[in-house]
């Protein structure tokens, strides 16, 4: 009985050393001086999800809840018109992006969970709409994950376009790890391809594939909740959660598998491993990955000179450790993390604005705007 139990003892130390993970190469620090304050823009908002700043200065808020707000002279206004949302686990209104060229045609892009079409429950729709006297007019819904599901979890979701004009969106897998990440003729665990009236353009990756999706850009992701260009590159950049530990930096490239569930850096969050594995031919390695992870949501590149130290680095905001976190790069590599307004709490959203001030959307406390000391 001894040696069965010494056996045992031994295959479970086995398995679950397949389980270790090796933590991220750089590591988050304070930092040394901290050369900047911060100032509570606008108040008494539960769950800020996204921020887009009209030609104005004014500012549109989404509230996960279902809420659209316009920000203008110290009062919140509620937007009508809005999408019926969703309310489920993570899904609720998301993401709120200006086209490009917004002052000449005025659409604004709404990402948010919609229980419109096929199947009980809910899933990532992606619609754009015009503002008129904070009225949403003229709505179009460009794309509708298919199907529904009850599934409170993973429903992305970003919005980004590129120097070209053209509309990226991410959408989470939806909680279905061994279903839809790796399979281009499902929806979900994707980032998304458009012309900016939803229209699929000619040379996405898989328009001639039997079935597949025609809007997929690239596959392979769990839960991306960051997405944005770089104004250097031009590139799209995605930031995506991963289980326990695993979140993940990608450069967005046509076609690319990144490798979800497949490949990852991260275990289950019972410490138990799904994959032995974290590199594969034909699967995209992440530039960066975070363990442990950091629950990363919310993504901006410093181009302001009113942060001349910050310039061309990588703002993330954190819902795990509460903070937000800035990247410095080195060639497309993070050699260097550091933890601003710690402990404020969860991050959900950060912006450049025009005025070239940085917002950050916080949880319980609303949008916080840094300003640097002088």
């Amino acid at each position: 009985m001894k040696q069965i139990h010494l056996l045992l003892a031994i295959l479970l130390v086995s398995f679950y050393s397949c389980a270790q993970q090796t933590e991220s190469s750089v590591k988050a620090e304070d930092p040394k001086t901290v050369n900047y304050t911060t100032e509570l823009v606008v108040s008494d908002i539960n769950i800020p999800w996204g921020i887009a700043f009209l030609p104005d200065g004014s500012m549109l808020i989404t509230e996960k809840s279902g809420e659209l707000i316009h920000f203008k002279n110290d009062e919140k206004t509620l937007i009508e018109g809005v999408p019926e949302i969703y309310v489920r686990g993570q899904g609720g209104f998301m993401d709120i992006k200006l086209h490009p060229k917004y002052e000449t045609n005025g659409w604004i892009y709404l990402s948010y969970a919609s229980a419109e079409g096929e199947g009980d429950g809910g899933n990532t729709a992606i619609m754009r709409a015009k503002l008129n006297n904070n009225t949403l007019v003229e709505k179009e819904v460009l794309y509708k994950a298919e199907p529904n599901t009850k599934k409170g979890q993973h429903f992305g979701s970003r919005i980004a376009f590129d120097y070209d004009g053209y509309l990226y969106f991410s959408i989470g897998e939806r909680g279905e790890r061994d279903v839809n990440p790796q399979d281009i003729t499902l929806d979900c665990g994707k980032i998304y391809r458009l012309h900016d009236d939803g229209r699929i353009p000619s040379d996405n990756p898989f328009v001639d594939v039997p079935n597949a999706k025609k809007a997929i850009y690239c596959y392979g992701n769990r839960n991306p909740q960051g997405l944005i260009k770089n104004p250097e590159t031009g590139d799209i950049w995605e930031h995506e959660h991963g289980p326990k530990g695993g979140d993940e930096i990608n450069i967005i490239q046509k076609g690319k598998n990144y490798g979800w569930p497949v490949i990852s850096y991260g275990i289950n969050y019972s410490g138990t491993p799904f994959t032995d594995i974290t590199e594969k031919d034909g699967m995209e390695q992440p530039i960066f990955y975070w363990v442990p992870s950091i629950a990363p949501s919310g993504m901006a590149f410093v181009t302001s000179n009113k942060y001349p130290d910050w310039k061309g680095n990588l703002l993330v905001g954190s819902l795990k450790f509460e903070y937000l976190e800035r990247l410095v790069l080195n060639n497309g590599k993070v050699v260097k993390r550091e933890k601003l307004l710690d402990k404020m709490g969860r991050v959900r959203d950060v912006i450049e604005a025009p005025d070239g001030f940085i917002y950050v959307a916080i949880e319980g406390k609303g949008i916080v705007k840094i300003v640097p000391k002088k």
